[in-house]
């Protein structure tokens, strides 16, 4: 069985395509090739990490990547998850990408409860987008 190759984008590839990557490298695994990266990758942020290992996915080995790894690559499907990917986001040919964006939780500013719970919600409303796009295949 052929494996579908996904690449998700983001900005900064440090925390909702991270955290993408994670939840269908989780939710179909024997489906899937996956792949994250950026247009201006920064680092894996340390909060999307610490809620993922609250649902037990291991993102913590991951390191943020520049679009420009991928050029040349064949893709079955390119998703961006946030608007800036979206515009800047290059061709892959024979794929037309798919453009999924969530909110952006608030960057650098601490680990305060208010700020725990935006990572939560924003990981599960990806849960659930990628965990019904890993049933459709």
């Amino acid at each position: 069985m052929l494996k579908k190759k996904v690449l998700i984008l983001c900005t900064g590839n440090s925390c909702r395509s991270q955290m993408a990557e994670g939840l269908l490298r989780h939710f179909g695994g024997k489906q899937f090739e996956v792949f994250s990266a950026g247009t201006k990758p920064s680092q894996v942020n340390p909060i999307a990490i610490r809620v993922m290992k609250e649902i037990r996915i291991d993102i913590s080995g991951h390191r943020s990547k520049h679009v420009d790894e991928f050029k040349g690559q064949k893709f079955d499907d390119v998703i961006t998850v946030c608007d800036n990917a979206k515009e800047s986001c290059p061709i892959f040919p024979g794929v037309k990408p798919m453009h999924w964006p969530f909110p952006d939780p608030p960057h650098g500013q601490g680990e305060s409860e208010v700020i725990l719970h935006e990572f939560r919600t924003v990981r599960d409303m990806i849960s659930e987008k990628f965990r019904d796009f890993a049933k459709s295949y």
